[in-house]
């Protein structure tokens, strides 16, 4: 954790007539996983199922290239604190790396390393030119002003500039970070090269050679594979109910996205705790009020229940959408949603995992479910190595084109093997770096 910075524990909150606040504010993350075992399991996993040799294997397990940073920030108070920040690359057979930015105080380089290798998957699997990377600071972002923010990511990125590059490994948003980071990002990178490079990150304004819909991106790609899951299911969106945990760029987006789609959504959550009403949510006034407010709490017309009641409630469609290890061994039993569809990264553990495949859950993976955001990264990418940029429509299309493609064929593949839509997506994913692997070859 960054020197000088505490955590926020959130503070306790009253009981109201109509709603009761959760007891545990900050219980959106009961337990830190290790994601980089995780993945590495999962690797595993997948790389038999797929036959690969130990030594292929053993080659996938590492990254590329890691680099820890630690770095000062001068606070609006002169004061010096010293910071660490974090950026890995897991592969480059198939391309430039490509990944997302994290503030949040918990970041480790387990983390990064775990999430990176998963970016290298879902890149494969959505089958676009890159190989995976990830990057983050320990900080807490509600606890630093706007230009002590904009100053920790200036040098951030330029302890890391050497590594990044529209031809070598392209940042995006992710946890806490936003189109302002990027511009901030980008602005930064392109002073050390003395003219403007909008490829060197994604997810930027739109004035700076952003794209239209990438915002909404990876919520409007869980919104397409939900509907796409339930459709097979012969269900009927306005009469299929969903439960979101996480009201932000991922979760507050896809509940957006689906209300509008005729789903009903009937609960939400953020970090303080989450709504429930079974008759359905006006998703619309509940985003508002959050952001007015900071929070969800006291929306007075809901009950407030808490992140683990959220998970285990009585809907037809769970939505996963906030951090990591949410479902896991203590819980995963108790969920009754019969459909999970992942838009947060690795937000089911391993042994969670069993436990749902035994219990006949369907669960819909992070690497497929939340791919919508990489997606339409890469077409901003395009767009600004070729200075031609496309209308929002064109975008969308080309999203629910990408996205419904791999949904077949990872349901195929998982239909023909007899194993998990889990299984299924990591297999694809990483056959298609070792066929790029191969294909080089080891150098020299």
């Amino acid at each position: 954790m960054a020197a000088g910075v505490t955590h926020r524990n959130g503070a306790a909150m009253t009981t109201t007539t109509r709603t009761r606040i959760a007891s545990h504010p900050t219980a959106i993350r009961p337990a830190l996983q290790n994601l980089h075992q995780t993945a590495l399991l999962q690797l595993r996993e997948a790389g038999q199922l797929a036959g690969l040799s130990a030594d292929m294997i053993d080659l996938l397990s590492y990254p590329k290239r890691e680099l820890i940073v630690h770095f000062p920030v001068i606070m609006d108070s002169g004061a010096v604190r010293v910071f660490t920040g974090y950026r890995v690359q897991h592969n480059i057979a198939r391309g430039p790396t490509k990944g997302g930015i994290r503030y949040h105080p918990d970041v480790t380089l387990d983390e990064i390393r775990g999430l990176a290798m998963l970016m290298t998957w879902k890149c494969a699997l959505l089958n676009i030119p890159y190989g995976g990377a990830k990057g983050g600071v320990a900080v807490e972002r509600r606890e630093v002003s706007r230009g002590e923010l904009e100053r920790l990511t200036r040098r951030y990125t330029a302890e890391i500039s050497f590594i990044i590059g529209p031809e070598v490994d392209i940042p995006a948003p992710d946890m806490n970070t936003d189109a302002q980071v990027m511009a901030w990002m980008m602005d930064t990178y392109s002073m050390g090269k003395g003219y403007s490079v909008p490829g060197v990150v994604t997810g930027k304004p739109i004035i700076l050679g952003g794209t239209a819909g990438r915002a909404e991106a990876t919520g409007r790609g869980v919104m397409i594979v939900a509907q796409e899951a339930v459709t097979r299911q012969g269900k009927n969106p306005a009469e299929t109910s969903v439960a979101v945990q996480g009201a932000g760029n991922v979760g507050g987006v896809a509940a957006d996205l689906m209300h509008r789609a005729g789903f009903k959504v009937v609960a939400i959550s953020d970090r303080q705790g989450g709504l429930y009403e079974p008759t359905g949510l006006n998703i619309q006034a509940v985003l508002q009020w959050r952001k007015e407010r900071e929070w969800l709490a006291s929306y007075p017309r809901a009950a407030a229940i808490s992140n683990e009641e959220l998970l285990e409630l009585d809907v037809d469609v769970l939505v996963p959408a906030a951090l990591e290890g949410q479902i896991h061994a203590g819980n995963a039993a108790r969920i009754k949603a019969p459909l999970i569809i992942e838009g947060a990264n690795a937000p089911t553990t391993p042994e969670a995992d069993l436990i749902l495949k035994d219990r006949g859950v369907l669960v819909v993976p992070d690497i497929l479910a939340n791919g919508g955001g990489v997606l339409v990264s890469y077409f901003e990418w395009v767009q600004d190595l070729q200075a031609f940029y496309w209308e929002e429509t064109q975008i969308n299309e080309r999203l629910e084109q990408a996205m419904l493609r791999s949904f077949q064929e990872v349901s195929t593949l998982a239909q023909e093997r007899g194993i998990t839509l889990r299984q299924a997506a990591l297999v694809l994913g990483v056959q298609r770096v070792v066929q790029a692997i191969e294909s080089r070859g080891i150098y020299p």
